[in-house]
């Protein structure tokens, strides 16, 4: 035990969700058969992580690096991938380990129904975020993208409209939208495709974070679920902090015997939050 005395104490509920830990497994097992692995876009918005497949052999590509890369493995994560990102791999005859996650694979063809229905889809997401990308590229990305009440032109929209939206947003922010639309006079079919799995951690994450005195969330810098989940942790413990290592930690945070809580996202691995834990101990 370090001089501060830290009591540092992990959210069981914290860490990889089933679609993420299911894209890593499939990562390992393909680095374990000695293949050449290349996963398109970061296998997780976690710097960390990141770093530890690649030290097994896994190399990160981006899209315009699958133009050139022929007769390889490619993985595609759990977030989904648009419908061009198989053909080319298919093309240069590349074999493709499908990770993405099925909840999202459900979410695609939903969307895709609304669609051949003719229905005018509004995509409630980040604009840049690979599962928006893909999940508007199943519809020949003829969705219209919000990211905020503020992104809402009332009067080019019309009057009847379908809403989905990215698995891992704030449900309160999502319904704060349907209820906006619904006051300008537009009839709206919801399409709730938030991950209860991210969704449902809100409450119990909230009363996790009134326990300690200061709380430490574990996140990538790039993860939209980090961003919302720290959100949560601000707005009931004014003494949470965002890190993305052990690096980030500030010694002058803590004051002597003070209790501590790590959380983290889905996209946070359990060892990352251990070596926090490790960590805060010893100051």
């Amino acid at each position: 035990m370090g001089k501060l005395n830290l009591e540092a104490v992990i959210d069981p509920d914290s860490g990889f969700c089933f679609g993420v830990v299911e894209a890593i497994n499939k990562a390992e097992k393909a680095l374990e058969e000695d293949n050449d692995l290349f996963c398109l876009g970061e296998i997780v918005h976690n710097d960390e992580e990141v770093r530890r497949l690649a030290s097994k052999g896994m190399k990160t590509i981006s899209h315009k690096d699958l133009e050139s890369i022929s007769g390889q493995t490619v993985l595609f994560r759990a977030h989904g991938e648009h419908p061009d990102s198989y053909k080319k791999a298919l093309a240069k005859n590349n074999v493709i380990i499908d990770a993405s996650c099925p909840i999202i694979k459900k979410l695609q063809q939903k969307v895709k129904e609304s669609y051949q229905n003719n229905e005018f889809i509004i995509i409630f997401g980040k604009h840049d975020h690979p599962e928006v990308i893909a999940l508007s590229g199943q519809i020949d990305n003829d969705a219209l993208i919000i990211e905020s009440i503020e992104d809402i032109e009332v009067d080019i929209i019309p009057k009847k409209l379908t809403i989905y939206s990215q698995t891992t947003q704030s449900i309160e922010k999502f319904y704060e939208i349907i209820e906006f639309l619904k006051k300008s006079g537009k009839e709206v079919t919801i399409k709730d495709t938030i991950c209860r799995r991210v969704s449902n951690r809100h409450p119990r994450l909230k009363s996790f974070c009134k326990k300690y005195n200061k709380v430490i969330f574990v996140g990538g810098k790039k993860s939209s679920n980090a961003k919302v989940l720290f959100e949560v942790c601000n707005d009931v413990n004014p003494h949470a902090y965002f890190i993305s290592s052990v690096d980030d930690i500030d010694k002058g945070w803590f004051e002597q015997g003070d209790t501590v809580g790590i959380s983290g996202a889905t996209s946070t691995p359990h060892w990352l939050m251990e070596k926090v834990s490790r960590y805060l101990k010893s100051l």
